[in-house]
C-alpha cells in the first residue's frame, strides 16, 4: 500500500499480491485520517505501506516532510506489525497531473483522483526500485 500525504487529502493506492500492478484506492481527507486509514489497514491487510516524503530538489527535508513524519507517527504506533517505510516522492503529483491530463481527465477538478494517481506513482516507484534491487525501497517510517 502507498500513501501520498497532502495537507487536506491523501491518497491512496494498493497493490496485487506479486506487487505488479499498483492501482488507486480513494482519497481520504486529513481530518478524517486516523479512522479512515486503519478501516483500510485492516481490510486491505498490507505488509507494507510507502508513504510518500516530500524532499526538496538538492534532497533535503522541508516542512512538508517533518510534518507528515509528525502526522503518521501516530498511525505507525498503532499498527507496529507493518512495515513502514518513506520513499522520496518527488514530482510524483506533477507526473500523476500529466498522466492525467494524457488521458483526457480535467486535472483541475479532480484534485482527490490527482491524489491518488500521486499514491500510485509513489508504489510503482516502490515496486520498481525492489525488483531492480531486491531490497526494500525507502527508509524505515
Amino acid at each position: 500500500m502507498a500513501l501520498d500525504w497532502g495537507k487536506a487529502r491523501i491518497g491512496v493506492a494498493a497493490c496485487d499480491a506479486d506487487g505488479t500492478l499498483a492501482y488507486p484506492v480513494e482519497t481520504v481527507q486529513t481530518h478524517e485520517a486516523g479512522r479512515r486509514l486503519t478501516q483500510l489497514l485492516a481490510d486491505y491487510e498490507p505488509i507494507e505501506v510507502i508513504v510518500g516524503l516530500p524532499r526538496t530538489l538538492a534532497g533535503g527535508e522541508g516542512i512538508a516532510a517533518g510534518h507528515i513524519r509528525e502526522q503518521l507517527a501516530p498511525l505507525v504506533a498503532a499498527h507496529p506489525g507493518i512495515g513502514w517505510r518513506f520513499a522520496d516522492e518527488r514530482l510524483t503529483t506533477v507526473d500523476a497531473s500529466r498522466r492525467l491530463r494524457a488521458a483526457g481527465r480535467n486535472t483541475r477538478r479532480q484534485r482527490a483522483v490527482i491524489d491518488q494517481a500521486a499514491a500510485v506513482a509513489v508504489l510503482e516507484q516502490a515496486l520498481a526500485v525492489e525488483r531492480a534491487t531486491g531490497r526494500a525501497p525507502g527508509e524505515p517510517a
